[in-house]
């Protein structure tokens, strides 16, 4: 397992014997994201530097410093085939990275507030970006833009996941948890979290959200140092919460 943190620190953790195994260090600031190439043994981490940074697992090297971004890089991910690492920064900004030169290959500027948040569809050519303004959905390897979802969560959006069934589902530094059909961009749920007794309500917020491997589940990680458990309702029907919801075309394309 891989944790980044505020102290400047990644560390890689032995889950056998439950200590650090690897630490990686040249953040100057505090580590915001991180990601794992899928084919390869490096490690993406992106911070409050600025600088999306590219470790060999084993060695602990920095292989590259991607810089180009004006503020914290708080949002990365990465896939198999060109571009195989894509950045999301407070600058508002989504930048495609060559990984073989360590140069920037395209830049969005689709967005006026932070990206966030970003999540790439498990098995489509396709990922969506989230700020506090609203979730874009992007075309790979080009970035084309194909279309906002429709709806506003009025919150500032920190983490996204979506499944391979299409549920995407976004939290909220308030708390809220939506849930949006991948191909409409119809928002057909919304949830919110429960505070642990004696926690503030400012502490409802959720920094981090993944979908377990079979995709039923989702693990949020929040402000109320929890981190919960989330399963499928059993009782919902296409009539409850419709999934099949096709937008007039001019509002999709704003």
């Amino acid at each position: 397992m891989f944790s980044a943190g505020d102290d400047k620190l990644v560390k890689c953790w032995d889950l056998e014997q439950n200590k650090v195994i690897r630490s990686y260090h040249g953040h100057l600031s505090g580590v915001y994201c991180l990601a794992l190439h899928p084919t390869i043994d490096i490690l993406f981490t992106g911070g409050r530097d600025s600088v999306c940074r590219v470790w060999d697992i084993r060695s602990k090297m920095q292989i590259h410093a991607l810089s180009g971004h004006d503020n914290t890089v708080c949002s990365v991910f990465t896939r198999p085939t060109d571009p195989q690492v894509i950045t999301g920064s407070h600058d508002s900004t989504i930048k495609f990275w060559d990984l073989r030169y360590g140069k920037t290959m395209l830049t969005l500027t689709h967005h006026k507030k932070s990206v966030r948040a970003m999540a790439p569809h498990p098995s489509e050519d396709c990922f969506v970006s989230a700020s506090a303004e609203n979730i874009k959905k992007f075309k790979l390897p080009n970035g084309e833009f194909m279309h906002n979802m429709l709806s506003q969560q009025k919150t500032i959006i920190n983490s996204a996941a979506v499944n391979e069934e299409g549920v995407l589902a976004t939290a909220g530094d308030n708390g809220s948890l939506w849930f949006w059909d991948w191909k409409s961009g119809h928002n057909f749920q919304q949830a919110q979290t429960i505070v642990q007794p004696g926690s503030l309500d400012s502490e409802a917020g959720i920094y981090a959200i993944t979908y377990d491997v079979t995709g039923s589940r989702l693990i949020t990680c929040e402000a109320d140092k929890t981190i919960k458990m989330w399963k499928e309702d059993e009782t919902a029907t296409p009539e409850t919460h419709p999934l099949h919801f096709k937008p007039p075309r001019d509002i999709r394309r704003f």
